[in-house]
């Protein structure tokens, strides 16, 4: 099964930069892309961000600008960049795995695990002071 952990969080104060990590570890690759959302307090959860197995690159309107997505394929880790941080962009941010049917690996077919409610990260809380 597909295991993501994120880690970068913490308290900035709002103009400040933090860098979250997602890495990903079993049957990586299966994932076709990475995608951040995040939820704040009494909100729906958000997509933010996303990158895919090319490195093409998606951002939401409010982040545009401010927030920069890089990848280490060696440590399968995706790296979301939030510069310019704002209180609104408090909330506990998780990354997601989008995941293919199945993969060619070493020459042969891989059949990709499925998850029902997708495969998900723990979450990691970014919390921006005035």
């Amino acid at each position: 099964q597909i295991r993501l952990v994120e880690s970068g969080g913490g308290l900035v104060q709002a103009g400040g930069s933090l860098r979250l990590s997602c890495a990903a570890s079993m049957d990586t690759v299966c994932i076709s892309a990475i995608d951040w959302y995040r939820q704040a307090p009494g909100k729906e959860r958000e997509l933010v961000a996303g990158m895919t197995s090319d490195d093409r690159t998606y951002f939401e309107d409010s982040v545009k600008g401010r927030f920069t997505l890089s990848r280490d394929k060696n440590k399968d880790t995706v790296y979301l960049q939030m510069n310019d941080l704002n209180r609104e962009d408090t909330a506990i941010y998780y990354c997601k795995a989008e995941v293919v049917e199945s993969a060619t690996y070493g020459g042969r077919y891989y059949p990709c695990p499925t998850a029902v409610f997708g495969f998900w990260g723990q979450g990691t809380q970014v919390t921006v002071s005035s």
